[in-house]
Order: structure tokens, then C-alpha cells, then sequence
């Protein structure tokens, strides 16, 4: 099953999605869509536009949610979307945490699983750019283990990036303004 937006922000409230990631998400889906329009309008490819929305608005949902012993994230989230019957949304969720990027087995391959992971990697609290979003991240000063993660990531992310916007054929500098003038509103 796919959910619809409404059925999306239901499941925020079941599983007490906090402000700050309702933003979050919100904002990821704006983006991806944005994108998603954007490459289908200059490829003609067939995007599923209704479960990259889904999983955009869903890839956090387990951010409160009661971990089970060895899950990180986005195990928990997986978990959940399969309980809800959302396998497919689930399948997409799976790809989109940095680390997905550095594994030939979950990497995003598709285009619903490199737009959510882009999308995701260049939303905070606001549109930004690749660049800016791992400064923050570098800025955290992270653990060991999560640093490694990040600066191996970093040419991967950027790769993606200059895939996705020679495509769309915009500078990711503009995004912010041009989602913000396609859909008004946050969510």
C-alpha cells in the first residue's frame, strides 16, 4: 500500500514524529517531487511520484519510535512500514541513510531511492545544498565511526548530485527559491 499525504501525517501523530522532523520530512518530499517533475519533464522517465511522496513523508517515522535490540536507523522505520502493510514504501526507506550509499547492496539505484536519498541529504530544517548540509554534519563533531561514514559518503553524495542536476539542468544553489515558488506552504 501506498499511502496518501493525509494517511502519512496520521502515522506521524501514531508514531510521535517530533515538530522539528514533520518539518523535515515535509520539506524532503517537496524537494524529491520537485526533482521528480523536473527529470520527468526532461527524461520522460517513469517516476512514481506517489511513493517517492510516501516514502519522503515517511522516512523518519521511527525518529520516537521504540527501537527493537540491534536496530539503528532506518531499521525501526522498515519495521514499521512493513507492520503498516507499506512494503513498497519500506523498500524505499531502506536506501536512504548516508551509509546506504557505500553499500553496493542497499545504495540508491533507482529513481524514487536517489531522489529520496538526495532529497534527504539536502534538507535540514530548510533547503540547502550538499555542501552545506555535511559542513553541519562535520561541524557535530560526530564519532569516529560516523566521521568515517561521512567523509567516505561525501564524493558519493556529490556525484549523486551532479547526476541529478546536470539532469534537471538547474544549479542546487537555486533549489530552495524554486521549490519554494512551485508549492507554497511547508505542509
Amino acid at each position: 500500500m501506498i499511502p496518501t499525504q493525509d494517511q502519512a501525517k496520521q502515522l506521524w501523530d501514531k508514531y510521535e514524529l517530533p515538530e522539528g522532523k514533520r518539518r523535515h520530512v515535509a520539506l524532503v518530499a517537496r524537494v524529491a517531487r520537485m526533482l521528480a517533475q523536473q527529470i520527468d519533464k526532461v527524461t520522460k522517465q517513469q517516476i512514481n511520484i506517489a511513493l517517492l511522496n510516501a516514502a519522503a513523508l515517511l522516512h523518519d517515522i521511527d525518529k520516537n519510535a521504540d527501537k527493537r535490540s540491534g536496530e539503528r536507523h532506518p531499521d525501526a522505520a522498515v519495521r514499521i512500514l512493513r507492520e503498516e502493510g507499506m512494503e513498497e514504501v519500506a523498500a524505499l526507506v531502506k536506501t536512504h541513510p548516508l551509509h546506504a550509499i557505500l553499500d553496493g547492496a542497499i545504495a540508491p539505484k533507482s529513481w524514487e531511492e536517489k531522489l529520496l536519498f538526495l532529497a534527504d541529504k539536502m534538507v535540514k530544517y530548510e533547503i540547502m545544498t550538499v555542501d552545506k548540509r555535511f559542513k553541519l554534519w562535520n561541524d557535530e563533531r560526530l564519532p569516529p565511526s560516523a566521521q568515517i561514514v561521512l567523509d567516505r559518503s561525501y564524493p558519493k553524495v556529490k556525484e549523486l548530485e551532479r547526476e541529478i542536476f546536470g539532469i534537471v539542468r538547474i544549479f542546487p544553489d537555486n533549489l530552495a527559491q524554486l521549490a519554494s515558488e512551485k508549492e507554497p506552504g511547508v505542509y
